[in-house]
């Protein structure tokens, strides 16, 4: 029987074949972009991980990784960037999210006669092969090829643990708080689910309705989560004290197993797996 995590694999790589169709009915493959512009985060931590960020004239105002993207010009938010600032950069192309980005607008810019190009990928499974059509796009293949490869042996190594977990009597139960006050919590469709589905373990407010929940101290309470990580922020530590305290009687707190990780699993790029990785870690430390 298929389990969930392979079924999107499939379902990954159905996407695949698909966004390949898509992208070169838009681009010439004998073409290379010289100009580019990335409109979200994640696409932006790609370009930089392929090696095209000198080619990168201009990016959101949320691309705040690596340090060089803070530098290049903005041209606005995900949600409303300037259709007068992407043209006055003069690119050859503009990389679009399907998860943040307006399609309305990249209707705008290719009404413009610029060319584009749209990530559709979501979950951590189809990320290798988002980023191989990234790099068909701007002309980055083997760099896209090799970057691909070490995820997909990366994800291949985080299920080989997740079967190890299963054998266990108990699967663990997992709450992973975005924010302390007010509490928000990781949930359905969030990156973050999709790495602790990964790693076999239960996430308490994975049956939720919202990707990013509201959540209530009462019913963290009576779902008594085993591990508690909480995402790094500026003053996180001390915001989260009081929220702690509140929880002393919560398995995770009382056993010490609350901690606090990086961001690196709020967009799904380079570090997503790391991100994956660092969760690993602690639900395997005794």
């Amino acid at each position: 029987m298929l389990n969930i995590y392979t079924i999107r694999k499939q379902a990954a790589l159905i996407l695949s074949i698909c966004g390949a169709i898509l992208l070169f009915s838009t681009l010439s493959s004998a073409e290379v972009p010289r100009r580019l512009i990335s409109l979200a985060p994640n696409i932006t931590e790609i370009l930089f991980a392929l090696g095209v960020q000198d080619r990168v004239v201009g990016v959101s105002s949320f691309c705040d990784f690596p340090e060089e993207a803070k530098r290049k010009p903005k041209v606005g938010g995900m949600s409303n960037p300037s259709i007068e600032a992407v043209i006055s950069l003069r690119p050859d192309l503009v990389l679009f999210s399907i998860d943040g980005n307006p399609k309305e607008f990249e209707e705008r810019v290719r009404g413009m006669h610029i060319k584009t190009f749209t990530l559709r990928t979501k979950q951590i499974a189809e990320l290798p092969e988002g980023i191989r059509q990234i790099g068909a796009a701007v002309g980055a293949r083997q760099r896209a090829e090799e970057l691909a490869l070490d995820i997909e042996r990366k994800i291949s190594s985080l299920e080989q643990g997740r079967r190890a977990r299963h054998a266990l009597a108990k699967r663990q139960k997992v709450l992973f708080i975005i924010w302390p006050d007010p509490l928000i919590v990781a949930g359905p469709r969030s990156i973050t689910d999709d790495a602790l589905r990964l790693l076999g373990v239960e996430n308490i407010a994975g049956d939720t309705v919202s990707t990013y929940p509201k959540y209530s101290i009462e019913e963290i309470l009576r779902r008594a989560p085993d591990i508690i990580f909480i995402g790094k922020g500026n003053g996180m530590d001390r915001v989260s004290d009081s929220l702690l305290g509140r929880l002393k009687n919560v398995p995770a707190v009382r056993n010490g197993k609350v901690f606090y990780v990086s961001d690196y699993l709020y967009r799904l790029g380079p570090r997503t797996i790391k991100g994956v990785e660092e969760l690993a870690g602690h639900l395997d430390a005794r």
